[in-house]
């Protein structure tokens, strides 16, 4: 079950549950979207993978308890530990290959 992460990894952005913005990778690595746009180049700093949306999860349970209530999102804040210099230079390396071959 996704962790729902409460921030953009490199700007540390909030990114609520309900964040139409937040970006993953297959890890669940989250950055707002301006970021994988603008400095990611949609490679992940940590895997090299691509990004997809975020799933929000439902507020009201519509099926017993399935419901953001029921499983809330983190509030663990991550911070990549990398500098936005070296994710410039790995994106640089990888951005051109599509992330289905990376």
């Amino acid at each position: 079950m996704l962790e729902i992460r409460p921030n953009c990894e490199c700007c540390n952005k909030d990114l609520p549950p309900e964040a139409g913005e937040a970006m993953i990778c297959t890890y669940e690595c989250t950055f707002c979207k301006k970021c994988v746009e603008d400095i990611l180049q949609n490679v992940c700093p940590n895997c090299g993978g691509g990004f997809c949306p975020r799933p929000v999860r439902p507020v009201i349970a519509r099926r017993d308890g399935v419901s953001l209530k029921h499983q809330p999102a983190s509030n663990n804040r991550v911070i990549t530990k990398y500098s936005v210099e070296e994710i410039k230079a790995f994106s640089a390396e990888v951005k051109d290959i599509a992330p289905q071959s990376r």
